[in-house]
């Protein structure tokens, strides 16, 4: 069965491959956007993480004819009243820059105590049939935004994130582990979890 990523970002690409590959569904036949003639021009003006995931999905899955998957994800700050948001791709403008995002993060973020630099993870996916969404699920992880970057791996906010409980960054944690914890992870395991139990058109 094949299977159309709605994602252009390579970074999100790898991380959904891992957790499909982790959960043996050697079935399913991974395909994205980037093989295929379609672009990615899909505009994500829903005002939430699940509104753009179902959107991208239906476009996809209606433009391919294929089971699609789309993510939709992001940084919320509670010292910006959830800022970025769903903007956090494009947070610091057209086109999209994760050095220039972490940049304006910290410039919005200078003089804030750590104690009020909590923020979250989000990660919304949405599988669609060329006639329906047939699934939507959500995670998130919780962290605390640091005044400078740590860490080489990950993609986005991943150097800024750093997770409490171990002291360490999502920059600095090998796939696996960062999979393991993730909001992306966590999403993409409840996603495989309802594929497991058939309503999956194949």
């Amino acid at each position: 069965m094949h299977m159309l990523l709605a994602t252009l970002n390579p970074g999100k690409s790898r991380e959904i491959e891992h957790e499909i590959r982790q959960a043996d569904l050697l079935d399913i036949q991974i395909r994205t956007l980037a093989i295929l003639p379609i672009s990615e021009n899909v505009v994500e003006d829903r005002p939430t993480f699940i509104g753009n995931a179902v959107k991208k999905a239906r476009a996809y899955a209606s433009q391919s004819g294929m089971l699609t998957l789309a993510d939709d994800s992001g940084l919320c700050v509670d010292a910006l009243a959830g800022q970025p948001g769903v903007r956090s791709a494009r947070y610091a403008g057209e086109p999209c820059n994760d050095a220039a995002n972490n940049a304006k993060l910290l410039q919005a973020l200078a003089g804030v105590a750590a104690p009020q630099r909590t923020a979250k993870f989000v990660c919304a996916l949405a599988l669609a049939h060329p006639t329906a969404t047939v699934a939507v699920v959500q995670a998130w992880v919780d962290g605390i935004i640091l005044s400078e970057p740590r860490g080489a791996n990950g993609f986005g906010y991943d150097p800024l994130f750093l997770l409490p409980s171990l002291g360490q960054t999502t920059a600095e944690l090998p796939l696996e582990q960062k999979s393991a914890l993730s909001h992306r992870g966590q999403a993409i395991r409840k996603m495989i979890a309802l594929f497991r139990t058939g309503i999956f058109p194949r």
